[in-house]
């Protein structure tokens, strides 16, 4: 296996089951953007078929996916649903996997990057790496979930430093190892929210807890806590806005597929002409990078998944003109 240098920054994401086709697609377009290293991903269940030649180590297994890129495979014992999981897992690699790298990324498994990866490295030298969510950027200091956040800090011995007008998207995080303390104080409040009897197991399904909509300060439980441990820390922040995600037009740094089905399970035009929905950025970015270096799809299937998303845009284009 070919050696590179692990001491600068290392990417890391969790997933299980189908989401496996999210992770190749950013593995691939962070190799085809200049990423040269180790991805660690933590998985539940089984490799990916993409896997098959991944060799089994100590841990866990590892593929080299091209030369200087390998993804190391960790598989993951624990019964919280992985979007509530990410500071244990990034603390988890630095203090029980030997993590080399100053700089870690945690990027959601339904994302790809569309730049130079040496922005990335830039963007997180000046602090720690965000981006504004595309439902609700702009929190207020006053908001009242802030004020409910803050007193359940101070319930369990954290005090808040300062109170943003921001909300932060959890599918992305970069930290310099420096700025750790952002990690701790989220996965302490990832634990204090178990703690009061909210469940973390599975996503927005809070059983023996009130939490029905939005209306709830913990609805999002591992993004509203990213964004409380945001305030009861002081460390550096540098923020991206909406745009940083294709949330709204002029993106350059990466796409997220937030909607449901992923672009990996849409049949592109029976949604159109069932549902009336286009093809989205996300998806037309996903698509990119499904071709390599990993493949994804066998070529009959790769060539039938583009022709699906171009007949789809086709006659969205026609109807859209009639």
């Amino acid at each position: 296996m070919a050696e590179f240098d692990t001491s600068r920054s290392a990417v890391c994401t969790l997933f299980e089951g189908h989401y496996h086709y999210g992770v190749g697609a950013l593995v691939n377009s962070l190799y085809r953007h200049g990423f040269r290293g180790v991805v660690w991903v933590g998985y539940r269940g089984d490799l990916p078929p993409w896997a098959r030649a991944a060799r089994q180590t100590p841990a866990g297994y590892d593929l080299e996916v091209a030369s200087g890129c390998v993804i190391r495979f960790l598989p993951v014992e624990t019964n919280v649903f992985f979007a509530n999981y990410k500071p244990h897992f990034m603390l988890d690699l630095w203090d029980h996997y030997g993590l080399e790298a100053e700089r870690l990324f945690y990027f959601d498994p339904d994302i790809v990057i569309k730049c130079r990866w040496s922005f990335f490295e830039e963007w997180v030298d000046t602090g720690v790496a965000l981006c504004l969510d595309g439902a609700y950027a702009h929190m207020p200091a006053t908001h009242p979930f802030r004020r409910q956040w803050q007193a359940f800090a101070g319930r369990h011995g954290l005090q808040v430093q300062r109170c943003p007008d921001e909300y932060y998207n959890s599918g992305f995080v970069g930290v310099r190892r420096e700025h750790r303390a952002l990690l701790e104080a989220w996965r302490t409040l990832m634990e204090a929210v178990r703690e009061e009897g909210i469940n973390i197991t599975s996503f927005k399904n809070f059983e023996g807890y009130n939490i029905g909509d939005r209306s709830h300060p913990f609805y999002v439980a591992d993004q509203d806590m990213l964004n409380l441990s945001v305030m009861v820390t002081d460390v550096p922040l540098s923020v991206m806005g909406t745009d940083a995600m294709d949330f709204t037009g002029a993106g350059f740094t990466m796409s997220h597929a937030v909607d449901a089905p992923k672009p990996w399970k849409k049949n592109f035009l029976w949604l159109l002409l069932k549902r009336g929905r286009l093809p989205v950025l996300a998806d037309a970015e996903f698509l990119k990078y499904i071709d390599g270096p990993i493949r994804l799809y066998s070529p009959l299937r790769l060539r039938l998944k583009r022709l699906n998303y171009l007949a789809s845009k086709a006659v969205g284009t026609f109807y859209h003109r009639h």
